[in-house]
């Protein structure tokens, strides 16, 4: 570290990285996909879905070797750089900001709607000020405690979701999630199709940032080992319950209830047990659990990009003070914060070409996802070019195949997100050429390998043994 900081502390195992992979993104499972019911019904969000399910697929056994092979804070950032240079590495890594900061006051909002369903005179957005702040200090006390926590919640939150598929497998039907459930007609037609595209961001949420567990490469014993476990367990894992819980909410009802609220599960079990239900209250405790487990892993993975970011020199160099006692970088959590409590309080106050904030920022956190994973996945495929002989412990199955499948599918699904949310394609863009404005002075050829020794060593040709 500059200035005779203290490094990060290398204490996950692999065990750790599959609860940060899997919880990162659980919380996906909980809410915020029903909206794609809105868009495309049950039936077109299924085959949304069953796209997004393939593109993930394949880009997380082709992500996997970038994070063997490159571990870094800073993930995505860079492999680009690696691959690309100063210009590649800031749109890999300013997309990637763009998707951990963003995605977390959704899910604070969210934890403050089930708090909500037990607490009708809780003020949501008050829930989710109070979350920031209880996972904002578990972050900053130390690494190996936050992993620890994330792995419990995660644990109990699948046991949660697998507690609800089958308390309500008792009123399941097909035909109720069949109904209209193309786009609100019985058949599918060509007009519905521009649904399916219109869904895509919240397919994308059943999965969304589970490639952050690549951001505590530098803190895991054994990144080469225990990553590529974690990732391949952590994606099937993800697809298991995403299909799971989306069907068996789709088939206790009328699904056009549920899908434009953030709190889907439980309203979709009070439909079986009635609102007394003490499987409802269990539900909304531990499923609690689940929006956990995210909020808190993402709030890990957004920390350890901006440090990156700002040790390399693209963000203010303060933000990559480690805490000298705690080994945590406690600016960056605390800077991230500031960011998604001013969304939580925008909620109410602002909408994106109609659509309710909560929505628009599910929609940006994906737009800034599928940049960073074409930007990944073209680095994959420049590195086998130019870097041959690259320490790879993990290569990428059916190459070309794999990569050039996920790439193609998240090139389809950057067009459908653009055209469906040109604003906020506009706002992406217009924040991206203010940072890289910001940035240019301080991304030239070389200055970064000066700020950062982990990419200096990267560049001087050392793969992962720094």
């Amino acid at each position: 570290m500059p200035d005779g900081q203290p490094g990060l502390r290398r204490t996950l195992g692999g065990l750790h990285l599959w609860g940060i992979a899997v919880g990162l993104v659980i919380s996906g499972e909980y809410f915020g996909w029903s909206y794609g019911w809105a868009q495309a019904g049950t039936l077109g969000f299924l085959v949304t879905t069953v796209f997004i399910a393939v593109m993930y697929t394949t880009f997380i056994f082709s992500y996997t070797e970038l994070t063997t092979a490159i571990p870094h804070a800073g993930g995505p950032f860079a492999y680009s750089y690696r691959a690309f240079g100063p210009v590649g590495g800031y749109i890999a890594g300013f997309s990637t900001l763009i998707e951990f900061v963003f995605a977390p006051p959704a899910i604070a909002l969210a934890i403050g709607a089930y708090l909500n369903v037990q607490f009708p005179g809780l003020d949501a957005r008050l829930a989710a000020v109070g979350a920031y702040a209880v996972f904002m200090a578990l972050n900053i006390a130390g690494v190996t405690i936050a992993a620890t926590f994330e792995l419990v919640v995660t644990l109990l939150a699948i046991g949660e979701l697998l507690v609800f598929m089958g308390v309500v497998s008792g009123g399941f039907s097909w035909s109720n999630f069949a109904a209209a459930g193309w786009g609100g007609a019985e058949r599918p037609s060509f007009a519905m199709l521009g649904g399916l595209f219109a869904a895509i961001p919240f397919a994308i949420w059943f999965f969304l940032a589970i490639e952050g567990a690549a951001m505590a490469a530098e803190e895991a014993r054994d990144p080469r080992r225990t990553i590529p476990g974690a990732y391949i367990g952590g994606i099937l894992t993800l697809v298991v319950l995403a299909f799971g819980t989306m069907i068996f909410a789709g088939g206790v009802g009328n699904w056009q209830q549920l899908a434009n609220i953030n709190d889907p599960l439980p309203q979709a079990m009070k439909i079986v047990v009635g609102a007394r239900s003490g499987w409802l209250h269990l539900l909304v405790w531990i499923g609690l659990l689940g929006l956990i487990a995210s909020f808190h892993g993402i709030i890990m993975g957004y920390s350890r990009q901006i440090f990156a970011l700002a040790r390399a020199g693209l963000l203010p160099k303060y933000l990559a003070t480690i805490h000298p006692r705690w080994r945590t970088p406690h600016v960056a959590i605390l800077a991230g914060g500031v960011v998604g409590i001013a969304a939580i309080y925008s909620d109410r106050l602002v909408t994106i070409a109609g659509q309710p904030l909560t929505a628009s920022i599910v929609t940006m956190s994906a737009l800034g996802a599928i940049v960073m994973y074409i930007m990944s996945l073209l680095s994959l495929v420049r590195l086998r070019r130019r870097e041959p002989h690259l320490d790879r412990p993990f290569r990428a199955p059916l190459y070309p195949m794999f990569p050039l499948t996920a790439l193609v599918i998240a090139a389809v699904s950057l067009l459908a997100i653009v055209y469906y949310n040109p604003a906020i394609a506009a706002i992406f863009v217009v924040v991206g050429a203010v940072g890289a404005l910001a940035s240019v002075g301080r991304a030239r050829s070389g200055a970064l390998e000066a700020a950062d020794p982990m990419l200096r060593a990267q560049v001087a040709g050392k793969g992962n043994d720094y």
